[in-house]
């Protein structure tokens, strides 16, 4: 399905639909799209934390706005992927890596 909609967006930024809101963000350039993918992402915190089907409907926000940055930068799936399975079955010590502070 994500790959899909990736396509969708893909083919909306070769070929622009008058009135579309993915046109209005590659319109609007990097700085926009990257404005509402951290809305997008802050939105998807605050529901974490309030209401169960907010994080659906925000988390749903969050991967179109991801894809939409993924197209404008030129990023497929498959890199996305790629990256994903270079990292399957390693474990990490969390010595390695840096403290999450509790809230």
């Amino acid at each position: 399905m994500l790959e899909t909609l990736y396509e969708e967006i893909r083919a909306r930024k070769e070929t622009p639909k008058e009135g579309s809101y993915t046109n209005y963000l590659f319109d609007q350039g990097l700085d926009k799209i990257l404005k509402k993918v951290g809305e997008e992402a802050t939105e998807v915190i605050i529901a974490a934390k309030n209401n169960q089907t907010e994080l659906v409907s925000e988390t749903s926000d969050l991967i179109y706005h991801m894809l939409v940055l993924l197209v404008e930068q030129n990023i497929s799936p498959d890199e996305i992927k790629a990256e994903l399975t270079k990292r399957e079955g390693k474990l990490s010590k969390t010595t390695e890596r840096k403290q999450i502070d509790t809230l």
